[in-house]
């Protein structure tokens, strides 16, 4: 098997039928969610130009119980009719477990209810609806996605090593095994698993003129993995906050932070992933093998 990676084509050992599930569904799960975003934003638009109240609810606009609201009350007019008790009765129909009391989702939603013509209300209702009908069908789609992809985590012998680093999720997990595969004679040092997910940079020398640049050219699924862990990681485990804060203190931007991070616990990875064994903070915390893997 051969496969089409920055620019040229890479000969890959055949990769097991539960890894080829694995890669296959992690991947369209990817295409899902682009998806959902883009239906995410249309809707927000369409809210925004006539009922902007749901936007300021709940945490997000893609929650069920976000898209429940625009559904039981798609107009600014149905909305201001509901008071604290029809607030409270619609949380409890629609199983809200969140700890905001429906009196003060009720005045989070007064100062955004705005008024327009009727003709415009009934227009964008309807665009509403159907693009709250093509959320919530999306979301399904996701966690069916979701529910495959922790089967098949659940199936493979490598996934204890993704899932015992602080901030991989299933998710996480599911895109760095599937990316990275299991054969590991794909990336003999730590700099070739760097260089894959473009945390290794670019160095360019001309005469008394050095460069070091960002590297473009990298398994993109692996990056965003990365970015998404480093994200997590720095809200969850008190070593990477205080690495990450480290470098912002010595003026690195936000991202150069995470990357740096990035490429620091990458390394780990590799060391884990590469003798079979899971992540151990015993072990793994303070040590890091060297840039060059």
């Amino acid at each position: 098997m051969a496969t089409a990676e920055h620019g040229h084509w890479r000969a890959l050992t055949p990769a097991s039928p539960l890894l080829a599930e694995l890669r296959a569904v992690s991947r369209d799960r990817e295409r899902l969610f682009e998806v959902q975003r883009a239906a995410e934003s249309r809707l927000r638009a369409v809210l925004e130009a006539y009922h902007p109240a749901p936007l300021h609810l709940f945490s997000s606009l893609d929650r069920d119980i976000t898209l429940a609201f625009i559904t039981d009350y798609p107009t600014p007019s149905q909305a201001t009719r509901v008071g604290p008790g029809r607030m409270h009765a619609f949380c409890e129909r629609h199983g809200y477990s969140g700890r905001t009391p429906a009196e003060v989702l009720v005045e989070r939603a007064r100062p955004h209810l705005l008024s327009a013509s009727a003709g415009t209300v009934a227009g964008k209702a309807l665009s509403a609806r159907l693009f709250t009908e093509e959320l919530q069908l999306l979301n399904t789609h996701l966690r069916a996605y979701d529910k495959r992809l922790g089967e098949l985590l659940e199936a493979h012998p490598d996934t204890p090593i993704f899932r015992s680093f602080p901030g991989i999720g299933p998710v996480t997990a599911a895109v760095l095994l599937a990316e990275m595969g299991e054969d590991r004679s794909r990336f003999p040092a730590a700099g070739a698993l760097l260089a894959e997910a473009g945390l290794a940079p670019v160095t360019r020398a001309s005469g008394r003129t050095r460069q070091v640049r960002f590297r473009y050219a990298a398994n993109h699924r692996i990056r965003h993995a990365v970015d998404w862990w480093m994200f997590t990681a720095t809200r969850e485990d008190d070593w990477s906050r205080e690495i990450y804060d480290v470098a912002r203190a010595r003026g690195q931007g936000k991202y150069r932070a995470l990357r740096g991070l990035g490429a620091r616990w990458t390394r780990i990875l590799w060391k884990a992933w590469t003798d079979h064994k899971t992540y151990d903070p015993a072990t793994h915390h303070n040590r890091e093998l060297p840039a060059t893997g």
